[in-house]
């Protein structure tokens, strides 16, 4: 029974191909918007998410920052480092950082880079691994010696394709340095700022060479995702507050931002973002249904002597509505196959245009193709009911 009503529904559609193919256009663009949008929305999660790992897991960064007051913050000290090191719970390394602008040469190159004062408890709680060679030398760490650790786009540009950098000189503005080693690509940074595009020293070397100061840019505290990230953030602000002789009501002279919270955050953010996009173009879905609605009320006028005919020599009326029921869902399935091939399309193109990485889900095309075969049954099940409730006798008598 199925099968034959099915064979008739696409017979019928066949018969009319133009306007079946007009009619399915709401369907088509309603899908399309959906699925491309929900689609994007995934792609520009997973970059954000991918930029926010580039931080570090379970990681909290502390930086100073100016107060409403305009007073001047107080910078942060290899003396705040170890006080956090040793007086908050739950934390599993802490690190600081200075930087500066530079030029980098080598082999008559020149590239213009970022050196890092880093540290390898830095390199654990940024997750930074190594590509090639080694990571600094307790020893090295202490001194400041000029050795140095490149990143993959410092390697790219000055150094000799598919020859190892390690032991070759390389020289920042003025300073020269000995490569050990080579990091492992890491993600875009804030700022648009390309996180491979950095050399790595010894803190106290960039201190003593680049910034003249004993003061650090910002902090990096990795803790134990067994504690409450909160409560630590708390412990934190509670200590640096103390640290800076910061009275009760004085506003905060430093930020810290939770890695985890932010991803968390942000997660949730674009995912309430992309419902809400998605639900604005699910609307021409409604209205691709009401397309269909009405091209059905027009099937059902035009064939009221066909209709007439089957229910006089022994059709029943639940066959007769299955047919224009069958007929409505097919219409929408064929515009919601060619709605996600669409969607596939755009929203592979649109990936690249915005540079987001694209992410199918084959779960949102599932259900989206879902939505538009139940879009032929809300919307066609009136038309089919009326076709079913037709007299025989008057429809045999209509013209």
């Amino acid at each position: 029974m199925f099968g034959a009503t099915l064979l008739l529904a696409m017979r019928q559609i066949r018969r009319h191909l133009l306007r079946s193919s007009l009619t399915t256009i709401g369907i088509i663009i309603g899908v399309a918007a959906v699925v491309t949008m929900v689609t994007l929305g995934n792609g520009l999660t997973a970059s954000i998410q991918k930029q926010i790992a580039s931080l570090g897991s379970d990681v909290l960064i502390a930086f100073p920052q100016q107060t409403d007051n305009n007073r001047q913050p107080r910078p942060f000290k290899q003396d705040d480092v170890i006080a956090v090191r040793e007086q908050l719970a739950g934390v599993k390394s802490v690190a600081g950082e200075v930087n500066k602008n530079i030029h980098a040469f080598h082999n008559g190159q020149s590239w213009n880079s970022k050196v890092e004062g880093v540290s390898n408890a830095f390199m654990d709680a940024r997750g930074i691994k190594m590509d090639q060679g080694r990571r600094f030398t307790a020893a090295e760490e202490e001194s400041g010696a000029n050795v140095c650790i490149v990143g993959p786009k410092v390697l790219q540009e000055i150094f000799v394709a598919d020859v190892s950098p390690l032991g070759e000189q390389v020289r920042l503005d003025d300073v020269s340095c000995t490569v050990v080693g080579v990091f492992a690509t890491r993600a875009q940074g804030g700022n648009n700022q390309d996180d491979d595009n950095s050399v790595f020293i010894p803190v106290k070397n960039a201190q003593r060479r680049f910034t003249g100061t004993d003061t650090i840019g910002y902090m990096v505290i990795s803790y134990d995702p067994a504690y409450s990230g909160a409560a630590i953030q708390q412990s934190l602000i509670d200590l640096i507050r103390e640290r800076h002789r910061l009275q009760p009501g004085e506003p905060n002279d430093f930020n810290i931002i939770d890695s985890a919270a932010l991803n968390e955050t942000v997660g949730s953010v674009v995912a309430r973002l992309t419902v809400a996009v998605a639900a604005i173009a699910g609307i021409s879905l409604l209205v691709g249904g009401v397309g269909i609605m009405n091209i059905m009320l027009v099937s059902v006028t035009e064939r009221t002597r066909e209709i007439g005919i089957r229910l006089a020599i022994g059709a029943l009326a639940r066959e007769v509505r299955m047919q224009f029921l069958t007929e409505a869902v097919v219409l929408c399935c064929f515009g919601g196959l060619i709605g996600l091939l669409l969607a596939f399309g755009l929203s592979f193109a649109l990936a690249k245009v915005i540079d987001v990485p694209f992410v199918f889900s084959l779960s949102v095309n599932l259900l989206s193709f879902a939505f538009s075969a139940m879009m032929g049954i809300i919307f066609g099940y009136y038309p089919a009911r009326r076709a079913s409730k037709l007299d025989p006798i008057e429809a045999l008598r209509h013209e």
